[in-house]
């Protein structure tokens, strides 16, 4: 199990990245790689509350293969701290014995120069996700978290 940590600038208020932090809409936008889309099928932000999602290749990613493809995860929020911070746990359903076992993700907000800065603190990454892999796909979310905070859209 490794670690991937990545931190990005934010021009918004704390308490408006924690809301999308926090809200299951928004986080069907931003926390999905590019070449996917996600449905939140469960979002219960509060302590000890679950979520459950799926995200679906836009194309096949297996040669040969002509059904949608997808990965799936579900969890609990384990912290909230208003306007701080959110512990997520969450697990990949998945019968790949590389990609199984409880991961957390902290996301940590402080002010930084008229903004808040997010850290983000991916740990127990499982074997089977390259570290190059995961931290493309954070860069992509959180690329679509910091338009949606500082525009109101990724577009």
């Amino acid at each position: 199990m490794a670690t991937t940590r990545i931190g990005t600038h934010i021009n918004a208020p704390r308490s408006t990245v924690y809301r999308l932090l926090l809200d299951g809409d928004a986080v069907s936008v931003w926390m999905v790689p590019d070449g996917m889309t996600s449905e939140v099928h469960r979002f219960e932000p509060v302590e000890g509350g679950s979520f459950s999602i799926t995200l679906t290749y836009e194309a096949p990613v297996d040669e040969g293969r002509t059904q949608p493809q997808h990965d799936a995860y579900f969890g609990t929020f384990r912290t909230l701290v208003p306007d701080e911070q959110v512990i997520e746990v969450l697990e990949f359903v998945t019968e790949k014995p590389e990609m199984t076992g409880a991961q957390s993700v902290t996301f940590t907000l402080t002010d930084a120069d008229g903004g808040t800065h997010l850290d983000v603190l991916h740990e127990g990454v499982p074997a089977g996700l390259g570290l190059a892999d995961n931290e493309v796909a954070w860069r992509m979310a959180l690329t679509k978290l910091v338009a949606l905070a500082e525009r109101g859209s990724v577009g």
